[in-house]
């Protein structure tokens, strides 16, 4: 009974503080006492909700200037869509909110939920791993799997629409579990079927616990029947990347005096360096992580690395068939790089394909993976109209972001040409946030591109795809992802000279 009581009381204490500051943004409409604007994001499909919600609210934000308050439970948090609020926000304040603590369990203190001070030494320590020359030690192995797609996606070849989603995904974890780990997918023991959905479900227990404010409370939350699926999950998880980090720790140790034999993955056929012998390496050598850190970098890369690429690989295919004209554009630059030849992608061909990357980028504007980023706010912060207080929660839309005034009427239009011509975009550079912004953006940046890329190079080759991305049904379960009409049809090209 006190417990409640000291809630109510808390409850309108922030109720009635929020409105003593006028250098604070204005209030969304629509909040009750206690409880906030929580109450907004109960519904039968929990994730549906939170998106068509977060939707709204972003519109709200936009219509209101950029910057609102809102309440989640007692507590104040700020919502921001103003692009260059929003870039100013991210370099001040890079400490990620608490929220993010909620995937601590599975992630640690990897890059995406580490604590600032730990961030700062490990951000520093693998920015060399993802070199411009390391990636490009993974052109031939992407190059591979990208035709391992194609290839997969043979048996769909004129029966009508399919889920393309299980198939880039499917390639795309194979894909970093090769460059992040040098292991072999055709090891069952290691990628199994349970891993993969072991992942998918993790996500949805963050996002079940965000929607029930009663459970941000670590105490109560330990008693939850969530709490324990989360454990089940975890086991999953982990027995993966503790397997993995075992099993080539001991090939580390065994070739350590030999330099080419570290140099070599153990796979064959292609030469290159996995990050996770560069993590080792670091430990090893120089005793820069121990085992537990490694360990959370690599569930890190893994769950970074596949699910966002995956997602925008599957939004930018059903986009491409949702617009004919976009993909004959497209392959009227491929037919330029490449003429009929089948051959791989080099470096120099991905520097060519310039209106493809655009496609890419206008996919993931339309489309963002990540919709919301969040940071604790250590020190007020004053943005051009209002002053954000220390202490609170700032989300920031990138569904607001990539749609907001500075993009012009047509912002809701998928137009990659837009990205052809400087002077049709933003003039501000936080405009575009589908990496995150500012000095905590994604490490994995043009790992992504030249991964994306490249498969999109040999899938649009061969295929002709349609689509209705208008049928989408979406929802947020940490990642934009669509609930259903998320189909394609694909249809042979003629054949190309090998």
């Amino acid at each position: 009974m006190l417990f409640i009581i000291t809630l109510i009381i808390f409850g309108f204490w922030a109720w009635n503080r929020r409105k003593r500051d006028s250098k604070e943004p204005p209030m969304l409409p629509g909040a009750v006492p206690l409880i906030g604007h929580a109450y907004h994001f109960i519904g039968d499909s929990a994730e549906v909700v939170l998106w068509k919600k977060l939707e709204d609210v972003s519109d709200k934000c936009s219509d209101a200037g950029g910057v609102i308050q809102a309440q989640i439970g007692p507590r104040t948090v700020y919502v921001v869509t103003d692009p260059e609020d929003c870039m100013t926000i991210s370099n001040a304040c890079l400490q990620k909110d608490g929220y993010y603590d909620f995937a601590k369990p599975w992630l640690g203190e990897g890059l995406v939920t580490g604590t600032l001070s730990i961030w700062r030494v490990h951000r520093k320590l693998l920015n060399p791993a993802f070199s411009q020359i390391v990636l490009d030690g993974f052109l031939d192995l992407l190059n591979r799997q990208a035709r391992r797609l194609v290839k997969d996606l043979s048996a769909e070849v004129g029966k009508g629409p399919f889920d393309h989603w299980v198939y880039t995904r499917h390639n795309a974890i194979e894909t970093i579990c090769l460059t992040a780990l040098g292991v072999d997918f055709s090891d069952k023991t290691i990628l199994t079927a349970e891993y993969v959905q072991a992942t998918e479900k993790i996500l949805n227990v963050f996002v079940e616990r965000f929607l029930k404010i009663w459970w941000h409370n670590n105490f109560l939350y330990d008693f939850s029947n969530l709490k324990k699926k989360q454990d089940e999950l975890l086991k999953i998880l982990h027995h993966m990347s503790i397997t993995v980090l075992k099993k080539r720790k001991a090939e580390y140790l065994k070739n350590r005096n030999n330099v080419e034999e570290t140099e070599k993955p153990t796979i064959t056929g292609v030469k290159f360096k996995p990050f996770m012998d560069l993590l080792l390496e670091l430990s090893i050598e120089k005793g820069a992580f121990d085992d537990r850190e490694i360990r959370e970098h690599i569930d890190t890369m893994i769950i970074g690395g596949h699910d966002t690429s995956a997602a925008v690989l599957m939004f930018s295919l059903l986009l491409i068939g949702s617009y004919p004209e976009v993909q004959e554009k497209i392959f009227d630059e491929l037919r330029e790089v490449f003429g009929d030849d089948d051959r791989d992608a080099s470096k120099h061909d991905l520097s060519q394909l310039v209106y493809l990357e655009a496609v890419l980028k206008e996919s993931m504007r339309i489309y963002p993976i990540v919709p919301v980023i969040a940071r604790a706010l250590d020190k007020d912060v004053k943005l051009r109209h209002c002053t954000l207080s220390a202490g609170r929660t700032c989300f920031m839309l990138v569904c607001g972001i990539h749609r907001y005034p500075c993009w012009g009427p047509d912002s809701a239009q998928f137009k990659p040409e837009r990205w052809l011509d400087q002077a049709n975009l933003p003039e501000h550079p936080g405009a575009f946030a589908a990496f995150s912004m500012g000095r905590r953006i994604c490490i994995g940046k043009s790992y992504a591109y030249m991964s994306m890329k490249t498969t999109l190079a040999h899938v649009l080759r061969h295929y002709k795809v349609k689509g209705d991305h208008s049928k989408l049904t979406l929802k947020m379960d940490v990642m934009l992802k669509p609930v259903g009409g998320h189909h394609i049809s694909i249809e042979r090209r003629k054949k190309l000279v090998k």
